[in-house]
């Protein structure tokens, strides 16, 4: 019979992918990857949302498996992010067997370990952290995924390797011109690479956009659901920001279907930026 442990991922993982819609392999990915290794020695702090943190009396695992965030800085507001928002992601994003992902913020590693569930041995994971102090962590808690690689400095740069999908655990007020590179083009038969990320105004919340590169100067794009993460190292647009929460405000970012790069149309354009748009028109 399992141990208790793996009882207890196995019925985490069952319930966050009922909750998210998500298939048997993120559940499975779920259900492999132990959180008790990234979320560091207990006692651990359990997220309660604007009442801060909630500390658990002793190290039972049992605690960190809830949908919930855990602490991994909690004076800076740092977290490995809620479980349900992530696997409904995940599915969306669909990382596949032999597939090479970028991960931009990995925090402790949690969700890297996943992500090198979804690829398998014959994938690639190249997950980036800008903090010194997590990336020394998350290299040592990636050990036993040795299809994932932790890369200590910012994935927002120029040379980032070509990707199959990029997956962002930090926010922009805007897509990163190194990430849209970085995806793989279209080939005959099959659509190009992904990218995931939450974009909204630093300390705001917005949505999780996933756009699929495509020949042209429209490519496919939707919001997955709403998101708040902790804002990315990177430069960002006050204006723009203001700009997103003022559009995020009104339920209207759901009806986005593709993200544009030539001139915008007033008549379905959701959000323009800088020499981007997101409109409310199919590609």
């Amino acid at each position: 019979m399992s141990d208790r442990p793996t009882r207890l991922r196995q019925f985490f993982a069952r319930l966050i992918c009922a909750r998210a819609g998500a298939g048997p392999r993120i559940e499975a990915a779920f259900a492999a990857v132990p959180r008790e290794i990234f979320a560091g020695p207990p006692p651990w702090s359990i997220s309660a949302g604007a009442g801060g943190y909630v500390v658990t009396p002793d190290g039972d695992p049992a605690y960190l498996y809830q949908d919930a965030l855990v602490a991994l800085d909690p004076a800076r507001g740092i977290n490995i992010g809620e479980p349900g928002l992530h696997a409904r992601c995940l599915a969306a994003l669909d990382p596949q067997p032999g597939e090479t992902v970028l991960q931009v913020g990995a925090g402790s590693g949690y969700y890297t370990a996943i992500l090198a569930e979804l690829v398998g041995p014959d994938g690639r994971v190249i997950a980036y952290e800008i903090d010194p102090a997590l990336a020394a962590r998350a290299a040592t808690n990636l050990h036993a995924w040795p299809q994932a690689e932790l890369r200590p400095r910012s994935g927002v740069a120029d040379g980032l390797p070509v990707a199959d999908a990029i997956y962002v655990n930090a926010a922009l007020t805007q897509p990163s011109r190194a990430w849209l590179d970085a995806l793989r083009p279209p080939a005959e038969g099959r659509p190009g690479g992904r990218l995931m990320f939450p974009l909204h105004a630093p300390g705001g919340f917005g949505g999780m956009l996933m756009i699929t590169r495509a020949a042209g100067p429209a490519w496919p794009a939707r919001f997955v659901s709403p998101a708040g993460f902790i804002p990315c190292s990177a430069p960002q647009d006050e204006a723009a920001g203001r700009a997103l929460t003022a559009a995020f405000a009104d339920g209207s970012w759901r009806l986005v279907r593709s993200f544009r790069t030539d001139a915008p149309d007033a008549t379905t354009s959701w959000h323009a930026g800088d020499g981007w748009w997101l409109s409310t028109a199919e590609v």
